[in-house]
């Protein structure tokens, strides 16, 4: 929000240090929004001298700032908490339905203004990271910076082999790598990682996934899971970046170690060609060699797309999912109503195997 006239206060060099209304912030004056009103209705001064507009840049070490006659507090140092948010808590700073929030988990004795790193579902649990440095926290979130995410999937049902090659290619982006049925996840600290999705446990009835990837797609997976017939029971985050849930129950909290503290650091501020470098570090993903032609692919006999175009894999592997969910349908309809040999009638229910009135769900 700026003022409609030219400022006149003597605070319009960039070169002093940060903008007013970002230290107003960081101070706990309000969000950044709510500064700019708070500085557009003439509320604070800078060294005796009002700010009738923007922009305005402050040294908050030697100017005294002041909002409605009270100085602010000294810009605070920067803290960094991990959560085991459990399960019905919101990932937000304030909820307007009185919500349970993950600060009222946290009382850090520096009282310093924390918020949620990112989005974790309310049915999720695990790795939540609070801190109040925004530039570590816009690395960690922005696409563009690629932080890896790890979670542990619990699913009902077996999920076979068959489905799991289809689901990695039906989740992920296709130019992600598919890793290898039952392979591990990737060690601790390392920063040269593929999404994967493999399997760490199987039993009867259920299904223990790792899931890992660049993107947000907890909705894609709990959808296209329960497409196939093996919904999603537990999801947990276990991995931010170079960050693993290790130590806590659900609902406490610690700060990070100064080692886990410089890896974190690492990553989030990696430069372009940093980045560059840890992608050529992992494995090829079938790409072909330099000099060599690429092997031409021709698609089955009836499988030619519309308009001569070849699908994608995504959309085929999309296509193999809706057929085997298809077929299970099929056969658990088949598997409920056997048929009766002809002319055989229908055989007589008892008295005692007939359900009573109160035994009877509505």
């Amino acid at each position: 929000m700026r003022s409609r006239h030219a400022p006149t206060h003597p605070y319009q060099d960039d070169t002093r240090g940060p903008r007013i209304q970002k230290v107003l912030a960081e101070a706990g004056v309000g969000s950044r929004r709510a500064c700019e009103a708070v500085l557009a209705e003439g509320r604070c001064t800078v060294n005796g001298h009002r700010i009738d507009g923007l922009p305005a840049w402050v040294n908050p070490a030697e100017d005294d700032i002041r909002v409605d006659g009270r100085r602010i507090k000294a810009p605070e140092s920067n803290v960094y908490v991990m959560l085991f948010k459990p399960k019905g808590t919101l990932a937000t700073n304030a909820d307007p339905d009185g919500r349970r929030t993950a600060l009222d988990l946290v009382e850090h004795p520096s009282k310093a203004r924390l918020y949620p790193v990112g989005r974790l579902e309310m049915d999720g649990s695990g790795l939540l990271l609070l801190t109040n440095d925004g530039a570590m926290a816009n690395r960690l979130t922005h696409p563009r910076f690629e932080t890896q995410k790890g979670y542990e999937v619990l699913v009902g049902g077996k999920v076979s082999d068959a489905e799991l090659a289809d689901l990695r290619r039906a989740i992920f982006a296709e130019e992600a790598a598919p890793s290898a049925p039952g392979a591990a996840p990737a060690v601790a600290g390392s920063t040269a990682r593929r999404p994967q999705l493999v399997v760490l446990n199987r039993e009867s009835g259920r299904t223990l996934l790792y899931v890992e990837f660049r993107e947000r797609r907890n909705h894609d997976l709990r959808r296209v899971m329960q497409m196939i017939g093996h919904p999603v029971k537990k999801l947990r985050r276990v991995r931010l970046g170079p960050l693993q849930l290790k130590g806590l129950q659900p609902g406490e909290w610690r700060e990070l170690t100064p080692r886990e503290l410089s890896a974190l650091r690492a990553e989030a501020f990696a430069t372009p060609q940093e980045r560059a470098r840890r992608k050529e570090r992992e494995p090829a993903a079938r790409k072909p060699g330099k000099g060599k032609k690429r092997a031409v692919r021709t698609a089955p006999e009836g499988t030619a797309a519309r308009g001569g175009r070849r699908k994608s894999s995504r959309a085929q592997a999309a296509e193999r999912v809706q057929a085997r969910w298809a077929e299970k349908q099929r056969q658990r309809a088949t598997s409920t109503a056997p048929a009766r040999p002809a002319g055989s009638a229908r055989p007589a229910r008892s008295a005692r195997s007939r359900p009573r009135d109160q035994d009877r769900l509505d």
